[in-house]
């Protein structure tokens, strides 16, 4: 089925080549700031996690930016459709040729990460998929842009294209706050990094996070992480 239905809202994927994945949800529950009032969703693909986003922050309007045309619609169904319609904008573009006079106290981004790879045969998967050389520092760049004083921008990416991105940061202003190791379980290691970035130096707090207690049992951290949206909870 097409349709992902979560406790208050759904999401259609028909015509995204990427479909909803633990990435998306992991960081659509994750990513935080106090108060925030103007969201940014880089890359939104069905909707997913602008739509978490806006049911986790009921005061926020939620902006997102998606490059393909077709995910784009979808993501646009899917934001009318939803409880939160009037709080959520869908813009069709690169991050690149993306200008607002907003400034976001919360960006959130579940990036292509695949760089300097095979491109997937499927074209439109390989967008959604692949990033172009010298992505990571584009993307830093219009995050440092784009973000508030005050504000923060979360990302989940495998643990060598975190390095990456923090590496970029360093040389647009914007520093590693926090890192969470995502592990499948307790016996492997990080296959992906939530990275917290802000303008405001301090303390770097780093943890851990594991998926899984047992073969398809997921964690209790994960069940109450996802209890207010996933229906099996």
């Amino acid at each position: 089925m097409s349709v992902f239905k979560f406790k208050q809202f759904e999401v259609d994927q028909a015509g995204c080549a990427m479909k909803i994945n633990t990435d998306g949800v992991l960081i659509g529950a994750m990513a935080n700031h106090h108060t925030p009032k103007n969201i940014l969703d880089i890359g939104t693909g069905t909707g997913v996690i602008a739509l978490m986003l806006a049911q986790r922050f009921p005061h926020a309007n939620i902006h997102a930016v998606e490059i393909d045309e077709q995910a784009a619609e979808t993501a646009e169904r899917n934001f009318q459709q939803s409880p939160f319609n009037r709080r959520l904008t869908i813009n069709h573009t690169a991050i690149e040729q993306y200008h607002s006079p907003e400034r976001f106290d919360l960006i959130v981004s579940n990036p292509p990460f695949f760089v300097n790879d095979l491109k997937n045969e499927e074209v439109r998967k390989g967008i959604a998929r692949h990033a172009a050389e010298g992505f990571f520092s584009v993307l830093v760049k219009k995050i440092s842009e784009l973000l508030a004083a005050d504000g923060e921008a979360w990302l989940i990416l495998p643990v060598k294209q975190a390095d990456e991105v923090v590496f970029h940061a360093q040389h647009y202003g914007i520093g590693l706050m926090e890192r969470i190791h995502v592990h499948s379980d307790r016996s492997k290691a990080a296959f992906r990094q939530i990275i917290r970035l802000g303008k405001n130096e301090t303390v770097l707090q780093e943890s851990d996070f594991y998926l899984y207690e047992d073969l398809k049992v997921h964690t209790a951290a994960y069940k109450t992480l996802l209890k207010d949206f996933f229906l099996a909870y």
